[in-house]
């Protein structure tokens, strides 16, 4: 990790959206884990022995980093090391303002007075995005879009939204407040995709709304692919234009592989044969929480908020029943068809998490969510009366977690990984790994 990323936009306060920017990525991690630790403490409670329907061999635990006794009552954390990647260039996707004009479009976010600040050479993103948004104002001006002016509601072209996958291949969304430059961008495009290799998928977002929102409802496809294919970890996720995909590749692929990791101890777990210890077993690896109605053998996994699949994708495999829950119909579009590319079963389920899981007669032996900022809320409380005895949770929003852990006092951290998805910021990635205990505190 290098010290301070440079940055001159920072230097000269035309922007601070790198907020940490002036601390070291050493002190910066080291803080932001300390930070975690300490909500984890106060949310955590449970303690004692796991509960006996959800045994823990002595064989099946991972080594790691020592469990960390905390201030708040949550004892026994194995903290594993933080995940890191590059403090310059990683980002995957830029959210770019357009302001200006047809002839001098700017790109990158408004300051007080409304007038658009450049971030075109942001050395947060790959030189893939540097030379595209280099590259696009010539496509304005032939086509014409004049910039959306957010103080006169006049214009078009509102924001310029890009990703980019590990090959270097781009997609580029125009966010337009009407329909109407659609063609125009169609009859131009070569003037783009002529000067920068590799554009792969282009479409439009409609949002005719004047308000704080990034894009809107519509999307039109306008070039190309219909998705963009990002290997994340060990799997080609299949990203749509309005798909929700992690904006840091090389820590998202850690975090993948550290639940895939998690799940393969669990399996491991149950190939001892814990069945033995729970209500009915018949010393077979009868696997299935409390309830659950298992006896297949088959290590039932829900990845709950699934988005495109990275998790559910990560955690196929033979003997395994992964299902994916999502909200999204696009986003299951894409994590079904990633799975087929890759050769994995899974399903993938159209739904409200909360609302399914609570229809559900079979439980499984894991859940893995991975909620938007706001936390899992209501599914909380399911979570707590279900006797599922492992749960792993991926939050980018450690407050809400600590809020959800509260709902959830007869889990307790067994291990915590903080990931450095965001990096010069206060913002921070962390994953748990939850087991049922026997009593809460």
């Amino acid at each position: 990790m290098i010290a301070v990323m440079e940055c001159a936009h920072y230097d000269a306060g035309r922007c601070r959206s790198c907020t940490l920017l002036p601390l070291s990525s050493h002190v910066r991690v080291r803080r932001s884990q300390a930070e975690i630790a300490r909500l984890l403490a106060q949310a955590t409670t449970a303690s004692g022995a796991v509960s006996a329907d959800c045994p823990v061999p002595e064989s099946a635990i991972a080594s790691g980093t020592p469990p960390t006794s905390t201030s708040g009552g949550a004892t026994g954390i194995r903290w594993l090391p933080p995940a890191t990647g590059p403090d310059a260039g990683f980002r995957n996707k830029a959210k770019m303002v357009v302001s200006g004009t047809v002839d001098a479009p700017v790109f990158g976010i408004l300051d007080d007075a409304g007038a658009g600040i450049d971030l075109r050479d942001c050395p947060l993103y790959p030189q893939a995005i540097h030379r595209l948004l280099d590259a696009v104002p010539a496509l304005i001006r032939r086509a014409q879009i004049p910039p959306y002016d957010v103080a006169r509601r006049r214009g078009e072209l509102k924001h310029l939204i890009i990703t980019v996958n590990d090959a270097g291949e781009l997609m580029v969304r125009f966010v337009l407040r009407t329909p109407k430059p659609v063609e125009r961008i169609r009859e131009h495009l070569s003037v783009l995709t002529a000067a920068v290799p590799g554009v792969r998928v282009v479409s439009a977002n409609i949002h005719p709304q004047h308000s704080a929102l990034l894009e809107g409802a519509e999307e039109i496809h306008i070039a190309g692919d219909r998705h963009l294919p990002m290997r994340q970890g060990r799997v080609s996720l299949q990203v749509l234009p309005r798909s929700f995909v992690q904006t840091n590749t090389a820590v998202a692929g850690q975090l993948y592989e550290q639940v895939a990791e998690w799940a393969d101890e669990i399996e491991a777990r149950h190939r001892l044969g814990t069945a033995d210890s729970r209500p009915g077993g018949t010393g077979a690896a009868d696997t299935g929480s409390p309830g659950a109605g298992g006896g297949d053998g088959a290590l039932r996994i829900w990845d709950l908020y699934c988005g495109v699949g990275g998790f559910a994708l990560h955690l196929a495999a033979p003997g395994r029943a992964v299902t994916g829950v999502e909200v999204s119909a696009e986003a299951i579009a894409s994590a079904q068809a990633a799975a087929a590319e890759a050769g994995l079963t899974a399903d993938f389920v159209v739904a409200d998490a909360s609302d399914w899981a609570g229809e559900q007669d079979v439980l499984p032996d894991v859940v893995v969510v991975n909620p938007p900022r706001r936390g899992i809320g209501a599914l909380a409380g399911w979570l707590e009366g279900s006797g599922i005895c492992d749960v792993i949770y991926s939050s980018c929003n450690p407050r809400s977690l600590a809020r959800d852990l509260k709902q959830m006092p007869s889990y307790q951290v067994t291990a915590a990984r903080m990931l450095d998805m965001f990096p010069h910021t206060a913002h921070a990635e962390v994953v748990v790994q939850l087991r049922r205990t026997t009593e809460a505190a």
